[in-house]
C-alpha cells in the first residue's frame, strides 16, 4: 500500500470506499465521508488516488465530485466515449443526482425550487455565497421535504446545475443550513428535550441515487447507495425513522 494511504488507514473513523458497479466502461464508487474526491498533490489520499491504486491499468475520469465531508456515489468513465456521453447527459439535463440532507430547521414549504446564483465569497475564496458577485453562475436546486420530526427535517435535493457547494449554499440561503455544515452557518450540536446532545461530526449530506441514459443508447442506468451509518444514527437520534432514508 502506498504511503499516501497510511494516515487514512490509521484513522479510526476511516471507512473504505465501496465499488458498487464496475464494467469495461464505467466504475461507480460509494465514497465515504472524510475522503476528498480529488487532491492537489499525488501524495495526499483521495478517491481518485484510491481508484488508481486499485486499478493501475485503467484511465478513470471522475465525472462527478463530492465534497470531502459528503458521502455517496461518484462515477468514473473508463473511456472517452463514456465521458462524452455523461457530459452530454449533464448538458441535456438527463443526468439525475438525488441527495438526502438533514437540517435542524423547519422549511416553511414542503417542496420548491431554489434558483439563487452562486458566486465566490469575497472574504474567503474557498467559500461560496448566494447572489451576484465574482465568478457568478446560475444555479438551481429542486427540494422536497421527505420527513419532519419535532427536531429536524430530512430533505431530498436534486441539483439541476453543478456548482461548487451548491446544495450547501442553497440550503443555508433558504434558512435551512445542513446539520454539521459549520462553513455555511449550520449547527454541529442539537440539545434534545431530555438533555442529551446529538452531534454532527460532518455535513449531513449524502448522494444516494444517480441515473442517466444507458450507455447502449436505450433505457436508463440507475445506481443507488445507502446512507452511511453516521448519518442514519444522527437521523434516528433526532427522532427520524430509518425507512425515511431512501433517496
Amino acid at each position: 500500500m502506498r504511503g499516501r494511504w497510511r494516515s487514512w488507514v490509521r484513522d479510526p473513523q476511516a471507512i473504505e470506499p465501496d465499488i458498487l458497479h464496475h464494467d469495461e466502461r464505467l466504475l461507480v464508487v460509494h465514497k465515504p465521508p472524510g475522503l476528498p474526491t480529488t487532491a492537489p498533490t499525488p501524495t495526499e489520499p483521495c478517491l481518485v488516488h484510491w481508484v488508481h491504486d486499485r486499478f493501475p491499468d485503467l484511465q478513470p475520469h471522475a465525472t462527478s465530485r463530492l465534497d470531502a465531508q459528503v458521502s455517496g456515489l461518484v462515477t468514473f468513465a473508463l473511456d472517452g466515449g463514456v465521458n462524452r456521453h455523461l457530459l452530454e447527459a449533464r448538458r441535456a439535463g438527463t443526468y439525475e443526482r438525488v441527495y438526502l440532507g438533514i437540517t435542524i430547521h423547519q422549511p416553511p414549504s414542503d417542496r420548491g425550487d431554489w434558483i439563487w446564483p452562486i458566486s465566490i465569497d469575497p472574504r474567503n475564496p474557498k467559500r461560496r455565497v448566494a447572489g451576484p458577485g465574482r465568478g457568478e453562475r446560475d444555479a438551481e436546486t429542486l427540494y422536497e421535504v421527505v420527513a419532519r420530526t419535532s427536531h429536524a427535517t430530512l430533505l431530498r435535493l436534486r441539483p439541476q446545475t453543478g456548482r461548487t457547494h451548491q446544495l450547501r449554499v442553497h440550503a443555508a440561503e433558504a434558512g435551512a443550513p445542513l446539520f454539521g455544515d459549520t462553513l455555511y452557518e449550520g449547527e454541529r450540536r442539537k440539545v434534545m428535550p431530555d438533555g442529551s446532545v446529538v452531534t454532527a461530526r460532518r455535513v449531513m449530506l449524502h448522494c444516494g441515487r444517480v441515473s442517466f441514459p444507458g450507455l447502449s443508447g436505450s433505457g436508463r442506468m440507475k445506481l443507488e447507495a445507502p446512507v452511511r451509518s453516521d448519518m442514519s444514527e444522527v437521523w434516528s437520534a433526532l427522532g427520524g425513522a430509518q425507512s425515511d432514508l431512501q433517496a
